[in-house]
């Protein structure tokens, strides 16, 4: 696409065509280290979902996977949300879609549904409230109601279930990458690093999450080493987590709970593909103004219930 050209050059070019455009680019934590370094902000689901509202930029290049971009178009309607690579979906929202959730809806009329943000637009828009890892079990409490239908992520619906007394009701969807690790793989790890605190995502399976010493979102995981006296921590989720856990922390180590714990749908984002985003104003999140709106009602009781 740029053949030719070095990074440093690529860079050069995306910060005068963002300062052109009025542009910001935001990233997950799971993207590549080189799309790390040159985000305005960098953040977990929630605190992306947070910035997208309070950004004065015309632009959003958003460098994550499909769902967020689209998070970021239904809270920010007035400005343009780019992606870089169209494709790079999520295994996870794809576990459930409109068909599927309205019959549910129906075998369950008096519940209240909570989505994961990990899930499209239409379903969001099908949805009463919508949650992060890092608040899911905020908003169930918070939620006027004791009978909780929980979308689509089996794992931490199951983390929310086992500290609530409410009655949920879990969907069967699952993360690819973050059910890979299995009880070996935490006794293993835990021989190799005796005293070392395992730290996992909630979307991790439950027995997993039963072994760690602590279970939270990509944010808290960060907080939690920067907050702690360890040295040494076992991470258990998306491989893309430990370069900032090695920045903020030169002093440490960081051992993965397996080996190539890698989202490639994070991946696809390059350098190459952020200047092509910005160079053509490619490729644009577009929404049905309709289902944007619904959706909208469930991201925006999020944030209210979430403080």
């Amino acid at each position: 696409m740029y053949t030719g050209l070095r990074d440093e050059e690529l860079v050069q070019r995306i910060r005068e065509l963002k300062e052109k455009k009025n542009a910001i680019i935001l990233a997950h934590y799971y993207q590549n280290e080189e799309i790390q370094d040159i985000a305005d902000y960098l953040g977990d689901s929630f605190g992306l979902s947070q910035k997208v509202t309070s950004t004065d930029a015309d632009i959003i290049v958003f460098c994550g996977v499909k769902f967020m971009a689209e998070t970021a178009a239904i809270l920010s309607p007035g400005k343009e949300v780019l992606i870089p690579d169209p494709t790079a979906g999520c295994s996870l929202a794809d576990t459930v879609n409109v068909e599927e959730l309205r019959r549910m809806k129906r075998e369950y009329p008096d519940y209240c549904v909570v989505t994961y943000v990990n899930s499209t637009a239409a379903v969001k828009a099908e949805s009463d409230v919508c949650c992060t890892s890092s608040n899911a079990l905020k908003i169930v409490e918070a939620v006027d109601s004791d009978k909780i239908l929980f979308v689509p992520d089996r794992n931490i619906g199951m983390f929310v279930t086992r500290q609530t007394q409410k009655e949920v009701v879990v969907w069967d969807g699952y993360c690819k990458t973050h059910f890979l690790p299995d009880i070996d793989d935490v006794k293993r790890v835990r021989e190799m690093y005796p005293g070392a605190p395992l730290l996992v995502h909630p979307e991790c399976r439950p027995e997993i999450s039963a072994l760690a010493d602590f279970t939270g979102s990509t944010a808290a995981i960060i907080r939690y080493v920067r907050e702690s006296d360890f040295n040494t921590f076992i991470i258990g989720t998306e491989e893309g987590i430990m370069y900032q856990l090695k920045k903020e922390n030169t002093d440490r180590r960081f051992y993965p709970l397996i080996p190539d714990m890698i989202c490639h749908d994070m991946k696809k984002i390059t350098l190459e593909k952020v200047l092509y985003s910005l160079e053509n104003n490619e490729y644009r999140i577009e929404i049905e103004e309709e289902t944007r709106e619904k959706a909208y009602k469930a991201l925006q009781k999020m944030m209210e219930l979430a403080g």
